[in-house]
């Protein structure tokens, strides 16, 4: 029986990580920042007696990171890190307000940093363990107006792939999930009427959030992605899940940076026709 750690576990992709690793009979430490205000997981785990723990973890604070963590390791090692935690950001460079650009950071990309340094050493003592970090399609693609999103997304793939390198001397495997469009709260909010700006991206992509969510796919497919890397035995870094992932990432392939520029300028009509030609 393996053991895990789960950010951000309180919905969406984090729950349904927990509930798949508990129902495959791994022990899991899922963790969130206010278990009271979000009984779901807990409730689900003790009506199906999994062996799941459900505890307090903030993954912006040092000191609730390194706090629970410790915890944890005294009731033995973990051996799989899941990096879920993760919050979205919406909005034109210039009306984004630097407080939300420096927040979203620190939840998507320090936080993963926080609990990485906290399980690598065990980790690199036992030479063994997996650190899986849950990116984005977003973390090889940048569009308007998720540009704060998207950068938070490119900084923890870097952190990734440097992390790969060096732990792999350890037998340490890191692999990095990145969904496309999934049903969750967090996409839900994108697809929400924009308020009105000059900045025409912004409803372009609510209008294509909506309309993929039309035919909903649901966080359990990103959850048995994540499950299906721990368990393999695997070195490949990068994995897109969700059917509209590799379509985006081939899409973006196919274009010079320039193109690329000029068709997220470019009016709806353009954009949508050049992103209906792709598929």
């Amino acid at each position: 029986m393996t053991s895990v750690l789960i950010t951000g576990s309180s919905r969406g992709i984090g729950l349904e990580t927990a509930l798949a690793f508990g129902r495959a009979g791994h022990r899991v430490h899922a963790t969130m920042r206010s278990p009271s205000q979000s009984p779901d997981l807990a409730e689900t785990a003790a009506r199906e007696k999994l062996p799941i723990t459900v505890s307090t973890m903030d993954v912006d604070s040092d000191q609730s990171v390194s706090a629970a963590i410790a915890a944890i390791l005294k009731d033995g090692p973990i051996d799989v890190l899941v990096n879920n935690a993760g919050v979205e950001g919406v909005g034109p460079v210039e009306e984004f307000p630097l407080a939300s650009f420096r927040a979203i950071m620190e939840t998507n990309y320090f936080g993963a940093l926080r609990c990485i340094q906290a399980v690598v050493p065990e980790m690199r003592a036992r030479q063994n363990g997996c650190i899986i970090n849950v990116s984005s399609v977003a973390g090889r693609i940048c569009s308007p107006p998720l540009t704060s999103y998207c950068a938070s997304k490119w900084a923890l793939e870097a952190l990734s792939e440097g992390l790969a390198g060096e732990l792999k001397t350890f037998n340490i495997r890191v692999a990095i999930v990145e969904p496309g469009i999934i049903d969750t709260a967090m996409a839900r909010r994108i697809g929400d009427p924009a308020p009105g700006s000059p900045y025409g991206q912004t409803a372009r992509f609510s209008a294509l959030f909506t309309n993929s969510l039309k035919n909903p796919v649901p966080p359990s497919v990103v959850a048995e992605k994540i499950l299906e890397v721990a368990t393999s035995e695997s070195w490949q870094l990068r994995h897109p899940v969700g059917p509209d992932a590799v379509p985006f990432l081939e899409w973006r392939s196919k274009m010079t940076d320039e193109e690329w520029i000029e068709t997220q300028a470019g009016d709806d009509a353009s954009f949508f026709a050049r992103l209906g030609g792709s598929s």
